[in-house]
């Protein structure tokens, strides 16, 4: 039953695949050659009809006969037997049509019907189920390896967005319990807000990591708990504004897809020692949403061996397929990060 059921799915795939135009196209070029003649040097009017039958169940049994009888390619590991069956169904198919259909409807001499000639389409036919089944195969077979190289890069996008559960900087967490620790001791209110902020940031994180898609809003509340956090420490690290213009927070996105990015903002900015005004700010710009972040601090590019900027560089290519961007300037004392993310969100079928 599952030998029967694959055989037929190579039979209704060998046949959607025959009339792509790229293959369409060549069995038209040569069939009309074939047809011409067969007109030019008949007798019989109606030897339009032969050839044209005989031209179509060549191009449909040919390739479909090969891909039956040789699913994994031309083997002859069977001592010939399925090339003999081949060329078995190739002769019966040219004689039936080409030598016994003439002959039973009393048609006059044929073109196509001379032995010479009817030797030649039985080439023809072998050759061309070869051919077309052989492309045929190659391209299912170039299309399961694309296939899988999707499911590889998606198996791997989703390692590194389980590895950025520890990607937040450590000595920030561990300043930030210090802290803590310390506050309890002098300020109760104080340490409790640190808690409960450090818990639901790390609730958000495990959530990200288990989502395929969440709303941008969520993404900002993330963000926004990640610089309370900084802020609780140092209330005068910097002076945060974050502006999100209407109708954006639904917006789905890869989640965690801009955490590295607000906290290498902090890290490399106030943190640094460049103290100033940090900004967030989200638009739609031609059917695009535009997130920009810009923190004080000139950047001096990707450091070596850094994993932000290129783990989020390979994140949108893989979630928009090449239709988001990301830029990083700096200029005047100032870095500035802007990533632009088609509004309707990542691309069906890739994170998925």
């Amino acid at each position: 039953m599952q030998e029967t059921s694959q055989e037929g799915s190579i039979v209704r795939a060998t046949l959607r695949a025959l009339v792509a135009p790229w293959r369409l196209a060549p069995i038209v070029l040569v069939s009309i050659p074939l047809l011409a003649a067969q007109v030019r040097w008949s007798v019989d009017p109606r030897a339009f009809w032969i050839g044209l039958l005989l031209c179509l169940m060549c191009v449909a049994v040919a390739p479909v006969s090969y891909r039956v009888l040789f699913p994994e390619g031309l083997d002859l590991s069977h001592g010939g037997i399925r090339l003999l069956l081949y060329a078995a169904v190739g002769s019966g198919v040219v004689l039936s049509v080409g030598y016994a259909l003439p002959r039973v409807t009393l048609m006059q001499d044929m073109f196509l019907s001379e032995p010479y000639n009817l030797a030649i389409c039985g080439g023809l036919f072998l050759v061309a189920g070869w051919g077309l089944g052989r492309d045929i195969g190659f391209e299912e077979t170039l299309a399961r390896e694309r296939a899988r190289a999707t499911r590889f890069a998606w198996e791997a996008e989703q390692a590194q967005l389980l590895a950025l559960r520890s990607h937040l900087d450590p000595h920030f967490l561990f300043n930030t319990l210090n802290a803590i620790a310390e506050w309890c001791r002098e300020d109760g209110a104080v340490a409790e807000a640190a808690v409960l902020r450090l818990s639901t940031m790390l609730r958000s994180v495990l959530a990200g990591v288990r989502s395929v898609t969440w709303p941008l809003s969520q993404e900002l509340e993330l963000m926004r708990t990640l610089f309370d956090l900084h802020l609780l420490r140092d209330p005068d690290l910097f002076q945060l504004r974050m502006d999100v213009a209407d109708g954006l927070s639904d917006v789905p996105v890869p989640p965690l897809l801009l955490l590295p990015l607000a906290e290498n903002a902090v890290k490399h900015g106030p943190a640094a020692g460049h103290r100033g005004p940090l900004s967030v700010e989200v638009v739609t710009r031609e059917g695009a949403v535009v997130v920009t972040i810009d923190n004080p601090g000139a950047s001096k590019g990707p450091r070596e061996g850094s994993v932000g900027l290129p783990t989020v560089e390979r994140r949108l290519a893989l979630a928009y397929g090449g239709h988001a961007l990301l830029s990083l300037e700096s200029a005047d004392g100032r870095t500035r990060v802007t990533v632009t993310l088609p509004r309707q969100g990542p691309q069906p079928g890739v994170l998925t």
